[in-house]
């Protein structure tokens, strides 16, 4: 499928402009001033329509290419603003640092642990080993997925020191928003926050694999699109 019929600018520009927004933490004119030293003339505005729409579509690749190599799972939620009030990232990565998956919810309670949980379940299959923290909701969320024979209770630990290494990863996304002016609805902060998701578990990746030639999200964005 075509993501990019229809645009006035071409794939290439366009993979540009979101890839090192996603990538770096750079401002909508930040982007704009890369372009325009590249030739390009776009305006901010634009840039920020782009990011929305394809964060999504980025995340919908990933996905459907994406494969567990661990059996060992961190699962945790951190806090993002949006338009003055808390929403909450929950997030799934495995004991290599590897991310599994990741969905925004507006309510840190059981009905959001719930349904992360089910989805990542059916998604990789059953863990030998769950990680969460204490929390209630999330704690009562595992005895459901359970009881729907998803998970064995036994899998699951409670360990604030083993779950140190989900809430490390945490830290590439709270500092890659500092110079955002802040997300104004949960929809364009779910598309965004799924584009630097999906780069930053790319570059994870490669950083795994020993790249000789480093990471390049510009050859990676291509390489998924083509796929």
């Amino acid at each position: 499928m075509n993501w990019f019929k229809g645009r006035h600018f071409n794939q290439d520009i366009i993979t540009v402009a979101v890839g090192y927004y996603f990538r770096f933490n750079l401002s909508y004119r930040d982007v704009v001033e890369i372009m325009a030293d590249r030739g390009v003339s776009v305006h901010h505005t634009t840039i920020m329509r782009w990011v929305h729409h394809y964060g999504a579509i980025f995340q919908m690749l990933w996905r459907r290419h994406k494969q567990s190599t661990s059996q060992s799972w961190r699962v945790d939620e951190t806090y993002i603003k949006i338009n003055g009030s808390w929403n909450y990232l929950y997030r799934a990565i495995d004991n290599q640092g590897l991310t599994l998956d990741f969905s925004l919810r507006k309510q840190r309670d059981y009905l959001a642990a719930y349904h992360f949980l089910k989805r990542l379940l059916k998604a990789y299959g059953r863990p030998s080993c769950l990680v969460t923290d204490q929390y209630g909701a999330t704690l009562k969320a595992i005895k459901q997925v359970a009881k729907d024979g998803l998970i064995d209770l036994k899998a699951h630990q409670c360990s604030k020191y083993r779950n140190n290494l989900i809430e490390q990863d945490h830290r590439f996304i709270k500092r890659h928003r500092v110079q955002s002016a802040g997300f104004q609805s949960i929809r364009t902060a779910a598309s965004t926050l799924a584009g630097v998701e999906v780069i930053h578990a790319m570059r994870k990746e490669t950083r795994r694999n020993g790249s000789l030639f480093g990471f390049s999200v510009i050859t990676e964005l291509k390489q998924m699109l083509a796929a």
